[in-house]
């Protein structure tokens, strides 16, 4: 015979203050939870959504990132030839040959120096990267010192509004536009004409990247192969420019993933122990209640599962006000040093649906520990004992 289930629901009512301290315990550390597992999903998805999955990205070999690449003119000329590059509609090949660099600016919120990335571009990377809008202004002219910059530096750099001068690589930039990029890292950057930004780093042959579109997305085992067979381009490398962006994000993700496991994994012991002791005490004060069910016919099991199903309860509230608190961290977002380009990167906190079942899981592991050995101390009452208790 098992008890119903709107027994649980009356003695959590009855306790509803412990009950209510200890849904709030819970619902604490799955909010921590959820907001750590938010932010490092957060860094992954701004950058790996920076890259698409049909273009690809050129850059030299074991290089950590574009800051410390450099692929000479030749190689870019040659490879640009391949059959396997898709062709624009006035027949050149959709393909960018790019500078990447960073130069320092002042924040406007501390007033401290940052480094942002400035990238140069020839004009097919906005047919490569469709999502890079102007919002504001208009797009730089080619061949003079007129740049955009994405609406993350335009809002957190002091300086970057249309119509200011930037002073970089010696010679004065004025900024035209603002572009967004539906949030992807591209809007923490400042764009401007290649060969204009090339004159002024004096790196006349020597680029950082070039990124081009391939006719077919299969074709890219075929282009990798044709440069790694090419004795030429040995120092070279091809990436998916998608693989290239979620590899960008991987230590910084995993350090954010690492550092506040553990630290909710200690707030979690804290939940666990509330648990208990409100278990505990459920248990002390219901003993003739418990010994009434065991006189009534009710299996220790059935007590067992009541009170484990008490426990989960309280858990499972916990977890949805913790979840429900930490979606309103979508409203915010942050801004750190990406560990790939050294260069200032905002993102925001994502909530996904993977994130929803985990913290769901780690607050149910949360009310089977501590529910489980009140729940089994309660099983194991003698009825004449627990009869007798006042």
């Amino acid at each position: 015979m098992k008890i119903p289930f709107s027994y649980t629901f009356r003695s959590l009512w009855t306790r509803r203050l412990t009950t209510a301290m200890t849904i709030s315990g819970v619902a604490l550390v799955v909010f921590v939870f959820a907001a750590v597992l938010m932010l490092a999903y957060g860094v992954e998805k701004t950058m790996v959504e920076t890259g698409s999955e049909d273009n690809v990205i050129c850059l030299r070999k074991a290089s950590q990132g574009e800051l410390a690449s450099q692929v000479d003119r030749d190689a870019i000329n040659n490879i640009k030839t391949y059959p396997e590059i898709k062709l624009s509609k006035s027949g050149n090949p959709l393909a960018s040959s790019e500078l990447f660099t960073i130069i320092n600016l002042t924040k406007i919120e501390t007033n401290d120096m940052g480094n942002v990335a400035i990238r140069g571009v020839e004009p097919a990377a906005f047919k490569l990267r469709p999502h890079v809008k102007i919002t504001e202004g208009k797009m730089f002219e080619l061949g003079i010192n007129e740049v955009i910059v994405g609406t993350n530096i335009h809002k957190r750099f002091s300086g970057c509004n249309i119509g200011n001068e930037l002073a970089f690589g010696g010679e004065q930039w004025k900024i035209v536009g603002v572009f967004e990029a539906n949030g992807t890292g591209f809007e923490s950057e400042v764009w401007g004409d290649v060969n204009r930004f090339m004159t002024a780093f004096d790196r006349a042959n020597v680029f950082s990247t070039l990124t081009f579109a391939l006719n077919n997305i299969d074709d890219f085992s075929t282009v990798k192969k044709r440069v790694e067979e090419d004795p030429r381009f040995n120092y070279v490398e091809l990436k998916r420019e998608r693989v290239y962006y979620r590899e960008q994000s991987e230590m910084m993700a995993g350090f954010i993933r690492i550092l506040g496991t553990t630290i909710t994994i200690i707030f979690s012991f804290g939940a666990m122990i509330g648990a208990m002791i409100t278990m505990y005490s459920a248990v002390a004060n219901r003993t003739i209640e418990v010994g009434t069910l065991r006189a009534l016919g009710f299996r220790r099991k059935n007590i067992l599962s009541a009170f484990l199903f008490e426990s989960l309860t309280i858990a499972l509230l916990g977890a949805g006000i913790g979840i429900a608190l930490a979606s309103f961290l979508q409203f915010f977002s942050l801004s750190t040093i990406n560990w790939g380009t050294f260069s200032e990167f905002a993102f925001g906190f994502e909530l996904s649906i993977d994130i929803i079942i985990s913290s769901i899981i780690f607050a149910v592991v949360m009310g089977i520990v501590g529910g489980f050995f009140p729940a089994f101390r309660a099983a194991r009452l003698n009825i004449v004992n627990a009869l007798r208790a006042s």
